[in-house]
Order: structure tokens, then sequence, then C-alpha cells
């Protein structure tokens, strides 16, 4: 079992910037392949961005070139860092995480609001 904590959502006005970060349990966090993804209100869950356990990354087209997402493998973290944010990021952000198993794990979600 693999616990996912994300943190960092919040309110920020448009044009700003947040930075998310998931903490994931246990002492395999390098062999996982970890995603964002966020549910805006009254949609479904899209994928924001990953980065496999060996560093190679892809994001949504609506986020290239303003979010990045990276990983520290020795704190057990990925983070999404999050820039000129616009109304359409407003939704709960979600990490997850594939073990090399095929499970899959999902955090409680964090939520990011952009007023404009």
């Amino acid at each position: 079992q693999v616990q996912l904590v994300e943190s960092g959502g919040g309110l920020v006005q448009a044009g700003g910037s947040l930075r998310l970060s998931c903490v994931a349990s246990g002492s395999f966090f390098r062999t996982y392949d970890m995603g964002w993804y966020r549910q805006g209100p009254g949609e479904e869950r899209e994928l924001v961005a990953r980065i496999t356990r060996s560093g190679t990354t892809n994001y949504a087209d609506s986020v290239k070139g303003r979010f990045t997402i990276s990983r520290d493998n020795a704190k057990n973290t990925v983070y999404l860092q999050m820039n000129s944010l616009n109304s359409e990021d407003t939704g709960v952000y979600y990490c997850n995480a594939w073990t090399i198993t095929s499970f899959l794990y999902w955090g409680q979600g964090t939520q990011v609001t952009v007023s404009s």
C-alpha cells in the first residue's frame, strides 16, 4: 500500500504561481511513475503532467510551457510548479503513482483556485 499526501494548493490570483508537492510513503518511490491530474468543477479528471521513473516527462497541451513536474527521489516527493495560472486551472489536483507491479494509487487531492 502506498500513501500519497498532496499539499501546496490554495487561492491565487490569475497570473500567479503555486508549487504543489506530493509525498509518497514507503521505500520504492524511485521505481514509480508519478502523475498529476486535476478535476475542475463539473468536469472529468484529466492528466496534467507525468514523470516516469527514469525522469521522462510529458504534459497536457493546456499547461505546456507553464507547468513543470519534477521529482526528488531522496525525499519521496514529486512536485508540480505552476506558473501563469488562469481560471481554467482551477480544480482539485491529485497525485498518483504507478508501481512496477501495475498498482495505481491516488492521493486525496489539494484544491487550487485561481481568481480572475
